[in-house]
């Protein structure tokens, strides 16, 4: 146990060296955002680039994430998985959906590519998946639950946001311009 503990704190170590923190770190995943490549990873990892945005590649332990100069969001899966929820909402489930692209998709993770259109609503949905979003540009979505109510979600380019499962809304675009790169996890 206390090999480890060793371990993980020397990994944590040598990437803060790098420069790289963690900007989530949960039962389900430990969420980097990085310029410098990382450590070998201790499991498996989606790297998302955010120059340009909206690719995603998938890497396995002992592989070293993240690019020199290139602004990567590195997901490392824990093993801890978690099945989707049952769907018993009445609404479709959140992806896919009208104009997303589906980037890659295997036993761990769905990663999708997406953009808001300007005053056209999602379809009401539900997610039956935990979720990681990256944001690709400042924006405000308003967010609305079934019963009607509603809460406006200011973002800005790069931010990361990790959304449990179990939730049902429509979005729609009050401000700006809006994209991300959501990986659910399976």
């Amino acid at each position: 146990m206390l090999k480890v503990i060793l371990t993980a704190l020397a990994l944590c170590g040598a990437a803060w060296a790098l420069g790289a923190q963690p900007v989530i770190d949960n039962e389900r995943v430990t969420v980097w955002d990085t310029t410098t490549p990382l450590p070998p990873a201790e499991h498996d990892f989606v790297a998302v680039s955010l120059n340009p945005m909206g690719t995603a590649t998938f890497g396995h332990k002992g592989d070293s994430p993240g690019q020199a100069g290139a602004r990567t969001v590195v997901i490392e899966l824990k093993d801890h998985p978690v099945a989707p929820i049952p769907n018993t909402s009445g609404y479709p489930n959140a992806y896919p959906r009208p104009r997303v692209k589906k980037l890659l998709e295997n036993d761990r993770v769905i990663v999708w590519s997406y953009r808001w259109n300007p005053g056209e609503p999602t379809p009401m949905h539900f997610h039956d998946k935990d979720v990681v979003v990256i944001y690709g540009e400042d924006s405000a979505l308003k967010s609305t639950t079934p019963d009607g109510r509603s809460v406006v979600n200011e973002y800005k380019s790069g931010e990361i946001r990790f959304n449990p499962r179990g939730r049902v809304h429509t979005e729609v675009l009050v401000r700006g311009t809006a994209s991300a790169v959501i990986t659910e996890l399976k």
